[in-house]
This record gives C-alpha cells, sequence and structure tokens, in this order.
C-alpha cells in the first residue's frame, strides 16, 4: 500500500482498473494506469452459522465465487461467472439471476486518492442502488477500494426464484447443491453471453430502464408483450428487449454490432475502435428513445473521452 500511496503522490490523475472488463477505452490516455493486484482471502467463523469473507479487491471475482461454492459458503453462487475484480463489485452493485451484492455486503476498505487514508464504508455509506453506488456517483474517483467484506451462511439457503434457473433444478434427479446451482447459472450465462475471450465485448452495455407507469402504459398498448418487472420508483423494462424491437439484434456495422443472442451486448467483431463502439452504442440509444421515448444508460464506463 506505500508503494500505491507514492504512485497517488506523483501522479494524482492515475487512472486505477481492476480487471478492465467493464470499461470501454475510446481513446488513449495519457496519463499512468494502476491495476489493482491486492489478493488474499480470509475467512472468519461467526456466530449462527454466519461466515466472514474478506477478499483484496484484485481477486477475480469469479475465482471468489469458486471458493465460496467450494467451502458451501451460501450466497454468492448466483452472481458466478461475473467478469471483473472483488474491488469492481460494490462499485457496480453486481447482481444477477435475483441476487445483488448488497445482499452480502458488509463493509469495504478504501485508500482516500488525496490523502492516502484508509477508510472503512459500510452498506450505508454505500448508497447502493441498481448497478449503482457511491463510487460511481458523489465519490467517484476519489478512492481506491481495497478490500470487500462479506457475510455468507453455512447454512443451505438457495435462490431459484429465476425461470430458467428453477426450471433446471426441477430438472436434476437430486436435492440442487451450491455446486448444482452455480453450474447452472453459468450454463445459462454462457448459453446466452459471448464469452469476451473469444469474442470482445464489455457484457451488458446499457441498465435497463425504470420507467414511469404511465410511459409503460403507453408503451403496452402498442406492445401488449412487453415485459417488465416492479421497481421501486416505476416499472423495470428489459433494455435487451427494448433493442431488439428496434431491430438491433445481431445488426452488424463494420466490425461491431449488437449480438445475435443478446442484443444488449455491443460486440467487437476484430478491429472495431473504441470510438466506433461509443458511437455504435449512441445509435442504439437516440433508436430507443426515437420509439419508445425511454433514454437508455450506458452501463459500461466510458474511459479516455469523446
Amino acid at each position: 500500500m506505500d508503494s500505491v500511496a507514492q504512485v497517488l503522490r506523483n501522479h494524482p490523475n492515475a487512472y486505477v482498473i481492476g480487471g478492465g472488463s467493464n470499461i470501454l477505452l475510446v481513446h488513449d490516455l495519457d496519463r499512468v494506469v494502476l491495476i489493482n493486484k491486492l489478493r488474499g482471502i480470509e475467512i472468519k467463523h461467526l456466530a449462527h452459522d454466519k461466515i466472514l469473507v474478506k477478499a483484496g479487491a484484485g481477486v477475480i471475482w469469479d475465482d471468489l465465487v469458486d471458493f465460496c461454492v467450494s467451502k458451501s459458503y451460501y450466497g454468492i453462487e448466483n452472481l458466478t461467472a461475473i467478469p471483473g475484480s472483488v474491488g469492481a463489485a460494490p462499485m457496480q452493485n453486481i447482481g444477477a439471476y435475483g441476487v445483488e451484492l448488497k445482499d452480502v455486503f458488509l463493509e469495504l476498505k478504501a485508500m482516500h486518492r488525496e490523502t492516502q487514508e484508509i477508510h472503512i464504508f459500510t452498506t450505508q455509506d454505500c448508497q447502493f442502488g441498481y448497478r449503482s453506488s457511491i463510487f460511481k456517483n458523489h465519490l467517484k474517483d476519489q478512492y481506491i477500494i481495497t478490500e470487500v467484506s462479506l457475510l455468507l451462511s453455512k447454512e443451505k439457503s438457495l435462490n431459484t426464484s429465476y425461470a430458467p434457473v428453477n426450471m433446471a433444478v426441477e430438472k436434476l434427479s437430486k436435492e440442487a447443491s451450491i455446486s448444482d446451482v452455480r453450474d447452472i447459472i453459468r450454463d445459462i450465462r454462457w448459453s446466452k453471453l459471448p464469452r469476451p475471450s473469444k469474442l470482445g465485448n464489455a457484457g451488458s452495455f446499457f441498465k435497463n430502464p425504470i420507467i414511469s407507469k404511465s410511459l409503460f402504459s403507453d408503451i403496452q398498448k402498442k406492445y401488449p408483450s412487453i415485459p417488465s418487472y416492479p421497481a421501486l420508483n416505476g416499472i423495470k423494462v428489459p433494455a435487451g428487449w427494448l433493442i431488439e424491437q428496434a431491430g438491433w439484434k445481431g445488426k452488424k456495422i463494420g466490425e461491431t454490432g449488437c449480438h445475435q443472442k443478446q442484443s444488449l451486448v455491443i460486440v467487437n467483431y476484430g478491429e472495431a475502435t473504441g470510438e466506433e463502439i461509443y458511437n455504435h452504442a449512441v445509435k442504439v440509444q437516440a433508436s430507443i428513445e426515437s420509439m419508445f421515448n425511454i433514454e437508455l444508460e450506458m452501463e459500461v464506463n466510458i474511459v479516455g473521452g469523446i
């Protein structure tokens, strides 16, 4: 940590990344880039079958999931196969298949970039929202997360509320284990999403928008089959569905396009530049706003200016 503090003193505008899986680099950066590689996993057994798991921010997130599954520590098995590092998980409040990080989050440690002081952030401090936290808003670029603490359980508790997961579990010839649920979700995820190692992408490019009930009612009149989910401040609709209705699914422009199986994912077919991918995303945004009066918000972090 002392070496990191020294680099920050010498390069206060250094750009810090974890795994870089949720970044679109539009132009080259003219500053120092730090890669967070803080490792280590620490376990503490608490009362009532609770497990405190502390992980360095540089630990690969899916490695942590596999570790916890191997120990039968319940809570994050639904978050399997999500690219990125542990430190990025609370920034994004990652979520999938009925589970969000905030459901198991206890606290994190972070270094203030300017003072190099270590601060502790609780769940309340982090102000978690849908794919969001205080580190993506109020405190953006002010802290470097160094360690994340999760509160998991040794008591069996599986979340199979997501319909495809539940269907797969019901087909098993035995009672589902934590490993079964992890494997099922991994299979579902990779059946729908392109693997970044084979086809360049940053996962879901846009957030699922939350719209007003009145706007949803207007859209539903024209599209009765529009899927939806209740949300705190309105109704959540799948961005992928909107993009598909607008004709973008599988559409390729140059070396970029929306994936043929999951239109929410913008892919690089080989030689597309960051700027070309960004421009493609802007075109998708414009068409959705024109067609549905909905403004899609990019989930991917745009780096390098545009």
